[in-house]
């Protein structure tokens, strides 16, 4: 590995105890995570993670807690680089929210928020959390905070889901 790819997602809810996931094509691949992305030199995961709902999403969150961050080596699936991602809870308005284009269909690209002119993209969805699995997010690294998640709040979640 050539270097290091710092990540930072938000797990963020609504009214209804929902939470905001991602289904995004890139490179040719198709996975669903959370809301988030690359960390940028100068920045702060804090700073990261606002700017990335700002331009993901159009919405301004604030970062609440910190729920996990990776402490195993975990490799790229994208490139040659060691990836290391912190987990925030976030908050935003629901009005805010309410306004976010979403699908309940997986990869339905047709309420994207960025059609740009490369060939990723992106959708959001709202998965009840008492409904929603683990197995639902294809990158392990993203697993690993949702377990993280489950055991700060675990009020919040049907423990027999995944």
């Amino acid at each position: 590995m050539k270097s290091f790819n710092i990540r930072v997602y938000g797990f963020l809810l609504d009214d209804q105890s929902r939470l905001l996931i991602s289904d995004e094509e890139q490179a040719g691949m198709r996975f669903t995570k959370l809301p988030g992305g690359g960390l940028e030199l100068g920045e702060g995961l804090r700073d990261a993670l606002m700017r990335e709902f700002e331009e993901e999403c159009s919405l301004k969150v604030e970062v609440l807690d910190h729920v996990h961050t990776t402490d195993i080596c975990v490799p790229s699936v994208f490139n040659d680089t060691q990836v290391i991602s912190a987990y925030y809870l976030v908050s935003a308005r629901q009005e805010d929210l309410n306004r976010l284009p979403t699908s309940t269909i997986p990869f339905d690209f047709g309420n994207a928020i960025d059609e740009s002119e490369n060939e990723d993209k992106q959708s959001f969805r709202w998965v009840s959390l008492k409904e929603f699995n683990e197995e639902q997010l294809t990158f392990e690294i993203d697993r690993l905070g949702w377990r993280a998640f489950k055991k700060l709040f675990p009020n919040d979640v049907d423990e027999s889901q995944g």
